[in-house]
């Protein structure tokens, strides 16, 4: 899923100060992550369930803006970046500042993370990125966006990628130990074969839920949400896996298939419209666990 520019990040940050202030929340929204408590490593998060509605956050630099978006708006569960080798990055204190702010407001954070080269080297991922996060202490489980279909042998060499993605999902799994693991998908990947099986349903075999990007603006139509989501739920409820479904907020551009991805440039009255008819649709499906929003950045912009 595309990172926002620095461009949209900075306007997207005074839309997020803007509605903070709507909310009386101004104050609280213009403290820096160093004046915020610090959780220290080793705290056990397991107390924290799954939320009906989570939110990718890829910039941690303003946690108390973030922490106050995601209360306002319903948001439990947070999708926090976290830079390889976190115990030397800067963005560490930001990460500290962010989950001690969301355990006071009841939040849990889970660490989010990927990169599509991971596929060629998973024990390198494992220990560089992964294993770091984990000794922080501060997450309750682990969140991935590897992307494998973004990797320049994709085109060329599918199926030897589709094996490496497995692989890397493995070691993952074996490295979490009990810390859960989840994945973000596209909704396509039901029709990607993969050991006899197809590649959204052995991503459901290796980690303890996923995460299907159906983006789309619209939830009905055979274009819609529920429809492109509707196998990988099928599919959850089978293996009994639970299911988010995630939905975009960003500028993907101004053509019309960009536009039909994303909620930008609608009112949150219109987005909730449409959130209300997905939840509605699949409220009895076991393998249903809510919704994700991606990002905080998009999302702040879109008030009304």
């Amino acid at each position: 899923m595309p990172r926002p520019t620095p461009a949209l990040r900075a306007m997207a940050m005074v839309a997020l100060v803007s509605v903070l202030g709507v909310l009386g929340a101004a104050t609280a929204a213009q403290a820096t992550a160093a004046s915020s408590p610090a959780v220290q490593p080793g705290v056990a998060r397991a107390d924290r369930p799954a939320a009906p509605r989570a939110m990718w956050v890829w910039d941690t630099s303003n946690p108390q803006a973030v922490v106050s978006l995601a209360t306002s708006r319903g948001i439990g569960q947070l999708y926090a970046a976290v830079p390889a080798n976190v115990a030397t990055s800067p963005k560490l204190a930001q990460l500290r500042s962010l989950v001690a702010l969301a355990d006071a407001a009841g939040l849990r954070v889970d660490a989010l993370g990927g990169d599509p080269g991971w596929v060629d080297n998973p024990s390198a991922a494992v220990t560089s990125w992964l294993e770091p996060a984990l000794a922080t202490g501060l997450f309750t489980g682990v969140h991935v966006d590897i992307e494998p279909y973004n990797t320049p042998a994709w085109t060329k060499k599918r199926a030897t990628v589709v094996k490496k993605y497995l692989a890397t999902l493995d070691a993952f799994q074996t490295a979490v130990g009990s810390t859960p693991l989840e994945a973000d998908i596209p909704f396509w990947f039901d029709e990607i074969p993969a050991n006899g099986s197809t590649l959204d349903r052995e991503i459901m075999k290796r980690t303890d839920a996923v995460t299907v990007m159906a983006y789309r603006r619209l939830a009905d139509g055979v274009d819609g949400t529920i429809a492109l989501s509707a196998n990988e739920i099928r599919s959850g409820a089978e293996l009994g896996v639970p299911v988010r479904i995630g939905q975009e907020t960003n500028h993907l551009g101004d053509d019309a298939i960009s536009m039909k991805q994303t909620f930008y440039g609608q009112t949150l009255t219109q987005m909730e419209t449409q959130l209300g008819l997905v939840t509605t649709a699949y409220a009895g499906s076991p393998s249903f666990a809510g919704l994700a929003i991606h990002d905080a950045i998009g999302y702040a912009a879109i008030t009304g």
